[in-house]
């Protein structure tokens, strides 16, 4: 792995503070919030073993409302990406007052955002569903599910935009507290409510989904609870008068038009990709959204040292210290590469009996083998890539990263997937193969802009 070490510059000289120093305070901040992302990342794969144990249609009545729902957070994502860039900036000037104007409107702007958009998915859930590519098989249900869920999604909007403005001044601890505890709830109720155990009916598929509408909801209790601390940089009193701020949102704008055309794009890209393999079956949808599961802790991984990494670099150049920025920039992909090759190790060497957490059905574990194996290389590159574009990100650099999606999720992934599973015949192998070439791709194009380094030049 040499050769991807040097792809990623393993000197740092930096003086003051030292790299050492650097490693401790990265490791200080990241660690919560990548055991937090993956730890969700688990007991998401708990969730769906549950369900899994329901049949193949369960399954794929669940995995075909991700898309619909992360289309619905799109400009919620789009806004967070604002909320933590500049807060970052803000707690790096020292500027402390700025840090609760910021939070006031962020947070007014998440309420309405997310009120609208779970009342759309609620009302035209059958729809979204359709154009989603959901089968008749399970479509009845995959509504009643999502018309669930999309109630907690307000809820859900709430808490990440709490969490991502606590990330920005640093405070990674909350955001693990808050997800893991809400998602301990999810899965105790799921146990509870798809079984019907004790004194709680059997309701399998919606009961998923109360629960996660439940979990969802204790989730915001405790992140809206961690700003009416007074001693939190981020408190609220919400006796004082509220003054509108045109620079504020202004600065959300500028970095949420991009970030949002990264969100559109993605999810687009994302919507295409899951409709190509719908398509394939419900057996090969449902073996699909296994392997998915799988990945998303591995992505969970990447995404929670990329959450930590923003931060860092927000406020290093919020301080003028671009050479720090790019410091730990350096030094949060070498723990991710270090993490992946772990990973991806010991998922190649276990791919069965991974597959058979969630799953007793034989045909679906013989289909799933070989994307594991896929899934194992494709991991070498997603984690360290995912840690790049979030160290852009944080830095305000979103009209690259918006552009980078467009080009690898929204047509070379998509794309590929139609030509190597329906044009040259591969089935659900072509469609991972082309996962594997959009990582890589991706990998390649944001690690060459990151050494670049003109992105330390952007100002927010």
């Amino acid at each position: 792995m040499g050769w991807l070490l040097n792809l990623i510059g393993y000197k740092i000289d930096i003086k003051d503070p030292t790299p050492a120093s650097m490693i401790k305070k990265t490791i200080k901040i990241a660690w919560p919030s990548a055991t937090e992302a993956f730890l969700i990342s688990i007991i998401g794969a708990v969730d769906m073993m549950m369900v899994g144990r329901l049949g193949e249609s369960a399954i794929a009545a669940v995995g075909i409302t991700n898309q619909p729902k992360f289309i619905l957070l799109s400009m919620l994502f789009a806004l967070n990406v604002g909320t933590t860039v500049v807060i970052s900036r803000r707690r790096g000037e020292k500027n402390y007052q700025a840090l609760k104007d910021v939070m006031r409107h962020s947070l007014i702007m998440s309420f309405v955002i997310s009120l609208a958009f779970s009342l759309i998915g609620i009302i035209f859930a059958k729809e979204l569903l359709l154009i989603a590519g959901a089968s008749s098989d399970y479509l009845a249900t995959s509504i009643n599910y999502l018309r669930v869920i999309m109630i907690g999604n307000f809820f859900l909007g709430m808490s990440m935009n709490i969490n991502a403005a606590q990330r920005g001044v640093g405070n990674t601890f909350i955001a693990m507290k808050t997800n893991l505890t809400a998602n301990i709830v999810n899965v105790i109720l799921n146990f509870l409510l798809i079984n019907g155990i004790w004194i709680f009916p059997r309701l399998e598929v919606l009961g998923a989904g109360i629960a996660t509408t439940i979990g969802n909801f204790v989730m915001f209790v405790i992140a809206f609870r961690s700003i009416l601390d007074k001693e939190s940089l981020l408190y609220q009193s919400f006796k004082d008068s509220f003054e509108y701020s045109k620079d504020i949102v202004s600065s959300f704008v500028k970095l949420g038009k991009p970030a949002l055309t990264e969100q559109i794009f993605i999810r687009i890209g994302f919507l295409l990709y899951a409709r190509a393999v719908a398509d394939l079956g419900t057996t090969a949808f449902a073996t699909h959204q296994l392997v998915m599961n799988v990945m998303v802790i591995s992505f969970a991984i990447g995404d929670g040292l990329s959450t930590a990494n923003s931060a860092l670099i927000g406020q290093s150049l919020g301080s003028k210290r671009p050479d720090v920025a790019m410091g730990y920039g350096k030094i949060t992909q070498r723990i991710g590469l270090t993490l992946a090759i772990i990973f991806s190790s010991l998922l190649a060497l276990n791919r069965r009996s991974v597959l058979s957490l969630f799953t007793s059905d034989q045909n679906i574990i013989e289909l799933g083998g070989p994307l594991i194996i896929i899934l194992a290389v494709i991991i070498l590159f997603q984690i360290v890539q995912v840690i790049v574009v979030g160290a852009l990100r944080g830095a305000g650099d979103v009209k690259f990263v918006a552009t980078l999606s467009l080009i690898s999720v929204s047509i070379v992934r998509p794309g590929l997937t139609y030509l190597f599973a329906y044009g040259l015949g591969f089935g659900l192998t072509g469609a991972w193969m082309s996962v594997l070439v959009d990582q890589m791709m991706r990998f390649a194009i944001s690690q060459h802009r990151f050494n670049g380094a003109t992105w330390t030049k952007i100002k927010v």
